[in-house]
C-alpha cells in the first residue's frame, strides 16, 4: 500500500463508483472489496469499502452513509495528453453529474474533478506574460478545456 492513500466517503454507493472509475480510466482496477458483516451498520454482504487503483494511484471509496458529503474543497486533479482523453473523461465522468467551469466538473456521486490537459500549464506560465494573460481568460471562458482554443488565445488569435 502507498504512504498516502486518498480515502473517499460515499452514502452506499462506492462500489458504481469504483466500476465508473475503474472502467473510465485506462490501466484501472477493482484491487479488493470488503463487505458488511453481520452486525454492522449496513446489511451483511454489502460493499464496505472498495479499493481502486487508477493510473497507479490507489483510493479506498468507503460506503459510511450520509453523514458527510463531497466538497469542491478536494478534487482530484487529471493529467490529460490530448483533446481526445480530455473529450472522453470529461464525457463519462460529467454524466449524471455536474458540468463546472474551467475543466471543472462533479460527478453524480459529487466528487470533484480537474479534467486538464498538460499544455494548458504550460501556456499559462508562458515567458511572455501577455500570452499568458490571454491563455487565462481564455480558459475562464471554458467549462471542458478547449486546447485549440487555448493555443489561439496564446497566438492572440479571437476566439
Amino acid at each position: 500500500m502507498q504512504a498516502i492513500t486518498p480515502f473517499l466517503w460515499y452514502n452506499g454507493q462506492a462500489e458504481e463508483a469504483a466500476n465508473l472509475y475503474t472502467s473510465t480510466f485506462k490501466d484501472s482496477q477493482i484491487v479488493d472489496l470488503k463487505r458488511w458483516g453481520a452486525g454492522g451498520p449496513a446489511p451483511p454482504g454489502s460493499v464496505m469499502s472498495a479499493t481502486v487503483r487508477l493510473r497507479g494511484q490507489e483510493f479506498i471509496l468507503f460506503n459510511g452513509g450520509p453523514m458527510f458529503q463531497f466538497t469542491p474543497a478536494v478534487s482530484l486533479f487529471v493529467s490529460c495528453q490530448t483533446q481526445a482523453e480530455v473529450d472522453e473523461l470529461w464525457d463519462k465522468l460529467s454524466a449524471g453529474g455536474e458540468i463546472q467551469q474551467c475543466g471543472w466538473l462533479k460527478d453524480k456521486f459529487g466528487v470533484s474533478w480537474q479534467i486538464i490537459p498538460d499544455v494548458l500549464m504550460k501556456l499559462l506560465y508562458d515567458k511572455d506574460a501577455e500570452k499568458a494573460k490571454r491563455v487565462m481568460q481564455a480558459m475562464l471562458q471554458m467549462k471542458k478545456i478547449d486546447i485549440q482554443g487555448l493555443k489561439r488565445a496564446s497566438e492572440g488569435a479571437k476566439q
